[in-house]
């Protein structure tokens, strides 16, 4: 069985690349263990949002008066929430399943092994093995929570990102270890459904890979959610031994210990490249990660990586990157490198978080004069008629040359703005050129304009 592209996984990284590779022609089969779209598309990016979308609406029912609105009752159904989060992430896989028919790719079913010489050797559910040749082999093996010796899952008291989307009932009190994007963004779909959340951060601050002016107004709208928020905490124990589960947390003021139903560990990803065949293979990793250089290219010709297994940002957005930039230079198209320094992070809590580029600190590090904008959502018509005024835009320049260092958003919808930072900054936009193009009005995006007209001593609505 021989293939011109081999890819081994087919989460957002995978099923993309297959696609791009058979556009351009070439002979593509796609090796998946489990379902089509991987973590991402079945218990990750898609499903998680689902579960958001209905904490959403929930929250809009219990502020219903404060749009003149009135509901006499309502309630939630716990179980069907879950339902409807599964029934969307299986309609997104069937539609990778689709896109593979519909794009010629075969899908080999099965646990896939690299093998010297540009081979694959599949293990089927019945324990068959049926080895596969390509020219070109793409690892697209992603990653799976990270266990902490001291955090041990058992998928039922201590659990991961994948049992925390399918529990069975809900838990009257929740520890989410971690205030990254998994452990906030569970943190806030729990919370809203009636759950009582603690959230344990390591580090001083929460979502602490954000600008800390993100961070510091984020912890306080956890707070007024009637979130708890420990910083500079760290769990060094939990006893799972009894009804619920006990955690020892270490604090600056000393031992406290929190008594809840369920902890969910969020303590970052583990990539999947154990017993995969890199050894035998004689592929090169460091620190849990396959090395690539520029175009995806590990050190042994004709494999390659994308996605969480490599050195770059773990984001779904990135994986499909990396896998068409590799297809493309496969094909001998002309490919720039990415530039990882303009990818967007995104939060979908409640308030959403979006950023792109340099922190203010890291500016500051970096030697940059600055000059810096922030614009409120408060002075927002749009976001005080939607009745969501929390949270700003803050927009960072290099005082000299005018180039757009890094843009900071917290807030409703924020997530979809973002991407007009992404592509003035890949356009090399200055300040004065987003000040000048007009933004609609009433939008929330006009917080943008406002926010660089501060930045640059010219904001008219502050």
């Amino acid at each position: 069985m021989k293939y011109d592209i081999i890819v081994l996984g087919s989460g957002p990284g995978g099923y993309v690349t297959a696609i791009r590779a058979s556009q351009l022609g070439f002979k593509v089969a796609v090796i998946e263990k489990e379902s089509l779209g991987g973590v991402c598309l079945n218990w990750g990016c898609i499903p998680t949002k689902a579960l958001l979308k209905s904490a959403q609406v929930f929250d809009y029912l219990k502020h219903a008066a404060d749009y003149g609105l009135i509901v006499d009752s309502f309630d939630k159904d716990f179980g069907a929430v879950i339902n409807r989060s599964r029934g969307v992430a299986d309609g997104m896989s069937k539609g990778v399943q689709f896109l593979m028919k519909k794009n010629k790719i075969d899908v080999i079913e099965g646990y896939g092994t690299l093998k010297p010489g540009k081979k694959v050797a599949v293990k089927a559910a019945d324990g068959t093995v049926t080895e596969y040749n390509a020219d070109h082999i793409i690892i697209a093996t992603g990653a799976r929570s990270r266990e902490l010796p001291n955090l041990p899952q058992d998928g039922k008291k201590v659990i991961g990102y994948r049992q925390a989307m399918s529990l069975p009932t809900q838990p009257k009190k929740m520890i989410v270890v971690g205030s990254g994007a998994i452990g906030v963004e569970f943190a806030s779909f729990y919370n809203s459904m009636g759950t009582e959340v603690t959230i344990v951060e390591f580090m001083p601050n929460v979502v602490p890979v954000e600008d800390e002016d993100v961070s510091k107004q984020f912890e306080r709208s956890l707070k007024k959610a009637g979130i708890k928020v420990m910083t500079n905490s760290s769990v060094e124990r939990i006893d799972a031994s009894g009804a619920g589960v006990k955690a020892y947390v270490k604090t600056a003021k000393g031992e406290e210990v929190l008594e809840a139903d369920i902890l969910l560990s969020a303590v970052g990803i583990k990539t999947n490249i154990e017993n995969i065949g890199l050894e035998e293979v004689g592929i090169a990793t460091d620190r849990d990660k396959i090395l690539v250089n520029d175009y995806c290219q590990t050190n042994v010709p004709g494999y390659y990586a994308i996605g969480d297994v490599t050195p770059g940002q773990a984001l779904a957005h990135v994986a499909s990157a990396e896998g068409i930039l590799c297809v493309e230079k496969i094909k001998g198209l002309h490919v720039e490198p990415i530039d990882y320094g303009n990818v967007p992070g995104c939060t979908y809590a409640n308030p959403e978080i979006a950023s792109v580029g340099l922190t203010e600190k890291q500016a500051k590090e970096k030697g940059y004069e600055l000059k810096i904008g922030k614009f409120p959502f408060t002075a927002s018509g749009k976001a005080k008629a939607a009745g969501t005024p929390d949270g700003f835009v803050k927009v960072i320049f290099d005082a000299k040359y005018g180039e757009w260092l890094g843009c900071h958003m917290i807030g409703a919808g924020v997530t979809e703005m973002i991407s007009e930072a992404v592509v003035a900054r890949k356009l090399e936009t200055t300040g004065h050129e987003i000040l000048k193009a007009i933004h609609p009005h009433p939008t929330m995006s006009e917080a943008v304009m406002e926010a660089v007209a501060d930045a640059y001593g010219e904001v008219i609505h502050l």
